[in-house]
């Protein structure tokens, strides 16, 4: 349900309504090496998708709307990068065949400036 949700306690002749209206914050344009990198993560957990059992198959599934921007709003910068290290985790949990999804997630961390 969407709309203005109106509640009055209490007085008499209430009339008007104000409406609190924010602007998105801008976003930040993503550089095109952070594309690729991304784009190149992807890649590898689609790979490495297929190796997991069903369980870490899941994970790395409800993970990508924050790697992608894929959901509703752009994700939080805490939000993306508690992605990237679920999806590095799970990765680790595979030993060497991981490992290649494990260097993107750095990769892209460094161009985040989170590592």
């Amino acid at each position: 349900m969407t709309g203005d949700n109106v509640n009055m306690y209490g007085g008499s002749g209430n009339t008007g309504i104000q409406n609190n209206r924010f602007a998105q914050p801008a976003t930040e344009p993503v550089s095109p090496e952070l594309r690729e990198a991304v784009r190149e993560l992807l890649r590898l957990v689609g790979e490495l998708r297929g190796q997991l059992p069903p369980a870490s198959a899941r994970v790395l599934d409800d993970n990508l709307p924050a790697l992608t921007g894929e959901a509703d709003a752009p994700p939080a910068p805490e939000e993306r990068h508690r992605a990237l290290l679920a999806v590095a985790g799970i990765a680790a949990t595979v030993s060497a065949v991981g490992e290649p999804v494990i260097e993107a997630v750095r990769k892209v961390l460094g161009l985040l400036g989170a590592v």
